[in-house]
């Protein structure tokens, strides 16, 4: 037994339970909680790559290989009885999270954008943020004006609720053809791939798992272009193959996290070099930001071009739009 590997997993669930999971999941906090406790759980885990070793990785595939969602010893016993199904399904997935809600935050970037727009992201998954002229949107200003967008159609199946500070500018953007990018790309119309998103909600974060399904059944109806590969190699030939007439627009949002930091440049460099590059990241994640961003405590810098306009919410649920920013020459 690698011991290292042991005392690391500890470690790692242990912060889960502390300062990750309380709030969002009771079932994942006590399920860390476990493991940073008992070593033979922790021993199961080390057997998984550290790449693959994340709580929310390991925990949404013993979901999908059917771990019961209760805890204590009968949970432990399943574990350890589907020991190798688990170290062998987590060390080749990884974690592909598609929140749509992320198209929120995006979407002042996408404002200052003249279109029509041809949209690439980087680390597409099933490509639901690829679609924010789909969804509907609900933002709630600090003195609770909501100012309501909808799709030219009507009302969308997805809608997308957020907290705004600042007044940033809001209209929904005109794509006209939108394709993504992924090492391994998620198909909204596969019933697994659709069991793996939904697998990765949280046991416990309210409405998700609905807006999650609704945008996969959006996505399924008009199925983007998603192809396999890596971020900096991939995206010349298929940028070549948006339409001229359109602006192109590469997001990253989220993403470089799960680069290596020493691969992250040349991802900045073939979305700059491609058309527009709007992004959500922490502010420490690379050096291509134009200024330093000021964010709040767990805030991400959403950025056009590497202008920080606002810091957001990873997950899109509040946008704080800096002073100036819509002046920005574009």
């Amino acid at each position: 037994m690698d011991q290292d590997a042991v005392t690391a997993v500890i470690d790692r669930y242990g912060r889960f339970a502390r300062d990750e999971a309380p709030g969002r999941s009771l079932v994942y906090e006590a399920w860390a909680q476990r493991i940073a406790i008992d070593p033979e759980l922790a021993a199961v885990l080390a057997r998984i790559p550290d790449t693959h070793r994340q709580p929310p990785l390991v925990f949404a595939v013993m979901r999908l290989l059917g771990a019961p969602l209760v805890t204590g010893d009968r949970w432990a016993a399943w574990v350890l009885a589907h020991a190798d199904a688990v170290v062998a399904e987590s060390g080749r997935r990884s974690v592909q999270t598609n929140e749509p809600l992320r198209c929120a935050a995006l979407l002042p970037a996408l404002s200052l954008i003249d279109g029509p727009i041809a949209l690439i992201e980087i680390g597409a998954s099933a490509g639901l943020c690829l679609y924010p002229d789909r969804y509907s949107y609900r933002f709630r200003s600090s003195d609770g004006v909501v100012t309501s967008l909808d799709p030219t159609d009507g009302p969308s199946a997805v809608v997308l609720e957020s907290d705004v500070d600042g007044g940033p500018p809001l209209r929904l953007p005109r794509v006209v053809w939108r394709a993504g990018i992924d090492l391994q790309p998620l198909d909204a119309r596969d019933p697994a791939d659709r069991a793996w998103l939904t697998g990765l909600v949280w046991p416990g974060e309210e409405g998700r798992l609905e807006r999650i399904t609704a945008a996969l059944d959006i996505a399924a109806a008009d199925p983007p272009l998603l192809v396999a590969g890596d971020g900096a190699a991939a995206l010349p030939a298929l940028a070549a193959l948006a339409p001229r007439d359109a602006t192109l627009v590469v997001t990253t949002p989220g993403v470089l996290a799960h680069v290596p930091r020493r691969h992250r440049g040349a991802v900045i460099d073939a979305a700059r070099t491609a058309g527009r590059w709007v992004t959500l990241d922490a502010a420490g994640l690379h050096d291509a930001w134009n200024e330093t961003p000021e964010l709040r405590p767990g805030g991400f810098a959403l950025a056009l071009d590497g202008d920080v306009l606002a810091g957001v919410d990873p997950l899109g649920a509040w946008v704080a739009w800096h002073p100036g920013s819509a002046a920005r020459p574009q």
